[in-house]
């Protein structure tokens, strides 16, 4: 089994705190309300959040996947980074290609704000590569997901305060 790594970097000027609230704390409260067009819900389905529970995130109809459910693998509240894994879902095993994909996001104090570091391991089935191609979609998606949430928390600086 072939591993792809992929470490994604971005500065922001909200402070590790309030990222690590919006996006992993409470992202099953959050990211619905800011992204309604893409994702129907995000729910505990074991667990209470903490290491070991199970995340499902239910997308909308029309969407390419249905549903993808990760496993929290470490969350340490204190250093704000979080590890989890999908382990279940059709970006698994859509294209065949895929065993598991685990991610670790970290957020660091810099002057003024944050650095985020997101880092995606593609664990591949056997001697399979992935392409670029094949990593971007997922990528782009988180990107996108971490700007939303970082320009919602420019525009409303006392939420997670």
């Amino acid at each position: 089994m072939g591993v792809t790594t992929y470490t994604q970097e971005f500065t922001t000027s909200v402070v590790p705190n309030r990222m690590f609230r919006a996006l992993i704390l409470d992202s099953h409260n959050l990211i619905p309300k800011l992204l309604p067009q893409s994702i129907k819900s995000i729910e505990y389905v074991e667990g209470d959040g903490s290491v070991g529970s199970i995340k499902q995130t239910n997308l909308h109809e029309g969407s390419h996947m249905k549903c993808l459910k990760h496993k929290i693998d470490l969350l340490d509240v204190e250093n704000y980074e979080c590890k989890y894994t999908l382990i279940e879902g059709d970006a698994l095993g859509g294209a065949g290609k895929l065993e598991s994909l685990s991610y670790e996001v970290k957020f660091e104090a810099i002057d003024g704000g944050s650095k985020v570091t997101s880092t995606s391991y593609y664990y591949a089935k056997g001697d399979i590569e992935l392409t670029e191609e094949e990593m971007a979609g997922g990528k782009d998606k988180a990107m996108g997901m971490f700007k939303v949430v970082e320009e919602y928390l420019i525009a409303n600086p006392d939420v997670y305060a």
